[in-house]
């Protein structure tokens, strides 16, 4: 994990707290150990775990990272669904990490595929090597990685530019009304929760977010859900599915906290990827088909 700066945008939560709740993947006690070594400054001096957050105070986290030297090759199974000499795509099962960070320094993407490809491109540095782009550990599905430098730019920026085109399945709850529709708002982190994302009315409050939904086939109060990302917010599917209340399947942060179908995570599945391969400029489509967890379910809702 890098170094972390933020300003507090809410008020009167104690440091440990606040701060654990605003970095993802920072445990409370954490953020108190960090207090003690005098590594976490609150406009601009050593802040203390039960120290008060004022809105407007510049907080800054001074992370170790002697983690980067230690990442060992782990031979896990991985799906990998093309590769060439720039280019590898790999269907990631859910519950799998991509990259290490605080509380997973093993068993993710990263250990596996540097036991499987040997060249990677280094621009992420040591702990993301040939990473261009993430999905959240219990989205499945497709993700890219660049074997060298050349290429990790060339994605990178189709990326930024929005040249990808990136669609999901999804399993949503409840029963739709409208078969095809469109979802444009302003998506920022919360104010309540600073792990989750949230919808907001314009764009002085969060980045613009627009998705296009397409309903497959409806299954009782379970739909498959086709998702055309048009801009790439943190959790934005999720976010967007859930403001309109049909929440993906299994997703206990924006859904019902109740889990029906004992689901690891969110029933959200990266389907279809488009790019320019970097070096021929081919147009190439990959697809990843649907997975086993997401037939489990409609299965079980048929049965029903």
């Amino acid at each position: 994990m890098d170094n972390v700066c933020f300003v507090a945008d809410t008020d009167g939560k104690r440091a440990d707290s606040f701060i654990s709740a605003s970095v993802e993947g920072l445990s409370r006690n954490e953020c108190a150990k960090l207090c003690e070594e005098g590594k976490i400054l609150i406009n601009g001096k050593a802040a203390t775990k039960k120290q008060s957050v004022a809105c407007g105070d510049k907080i800054e986290i001074f992370l170790d990272e002697p983690e980067e030297l230690n990442i060992v090759p782990e031979n896990i199974p991985l799906d990998i669904i093309y590769q060439d000499e720039d280019i590898a795509v790999i269907n990631k099962p859910q519950g799998m990490v991509v990259h290490p960070a605080h509380g997973n320094y093993s068993g993710t993407l990263v250990h596996g595929i540097m036991y499987h490809i040997k060249d990677l491109s280094g621009i992420n540095g040591v702990i993301r090597p040939g990473i261009v782009h993430r999905l959240d550990k219990n989205t499945s599905g497709l993700i890219i990685i660049a074997k060298n430098d050349a290429a990790h730019n060339s994605l990178a920026e189709q990326f930024k530019n929005r040249e990808c085109k990136k669609i999901y399945l999804a399993l949503a709850e409840g029963k739709f009304k409208e078969t095809e529709f469109k979802i444009e708002n302003y998506i920022a982190r919360s104010k309540n929760d600073r792990k989750k994302m949230a919808v907001y009315n314009n764009e002085e409050e969060g980045k613009f977010a627009s998705t296009d939904f397409k309903v497959l086939e409806q299954f009782g109060d379970v739909a498959l859900v086709e998702c055309t990302l048009n801009t790439g917010r943190t959790h934005q599917i999720r976010v967007h599915l859930a403001s309109i209340g049909h929440p993906c399947v299994g997703d206990g942060e924006y859904g019902f906290k109740k889990n029906r179908f004992a689901l690891s995570g969110q029933a959200l599945h990266s389907h279809k990827l488009t790019i320019r391969h970097p070096k021929t400029n081919e147009e190439m489509t990959f697809e990843a088909p649907m997975p086993e967890y997401f037939q489990m379910v409609i299965k079980k809702v048929q049965k029903s």
